[in-house]
């Protein structure tokens, strides 16, 4: 069975390198190496990346909807953003519309990575990242 690239990275939200950002627990390629998605030391640094970007998402952007989230997340230049949404929704029994809290992320966390990578993520693993992301384990 192939295990997808967001797995293999500890990256089930596929979050993309972006020049000058450096994640907490974010392994940095090879000189001349790399390819266009983070790689991390384990699955709950990644999922750490994910709580950090959708806090930026909520504070700088406003973005506090799945549908808002999503758009800007998946963006339908590169993705079909409305069946995202939609499957978000029906993982997560959000409404695409519905204001989503710090509460509501780690619910949504885990539909997002079912999607970008198939993986099931589970409440242990989740927990931790959201421990990392709060600054609890620190």
């Amino acid at each position: 069975m192939k295990v997808s690239r967001g797995i293999r990275n500890c990256n089930p939200l596929n979050i993309r390198r972006v020049a000058g950002t450096h994640w907490k627990g974010q392994i940095l390629p090879l000189k001349g190496a790399g390819g266009s998605f983070c790689k991390f030391e384990s699955m709950e640094w990644g999922i750490r990346a994910a709580f950090c970007l959708l806090h930026t998402y909520a504070t700088k952007y406003k973005l506090t909807c799945v549908k808002d989230i999503i758009t800007r997340w998946a963006p339908p230049t590169e993705n079909d953003t409305q069946s995202y949404i939609r499957h978000v929704c029906l993982l997560t029994g959000y409404g695409g519309n519905q204001r989503l809290t710090e509460a509501h992320w780690p619910r949504l966390v885990r539909a997002m990575a079912k999607i970008e990578s198939g993986a099931d993520l589970d409440d242990e693993t989740i927990n931790r990242a959201w421990n990392l992301f709060t600054g609890l384990n620190s």
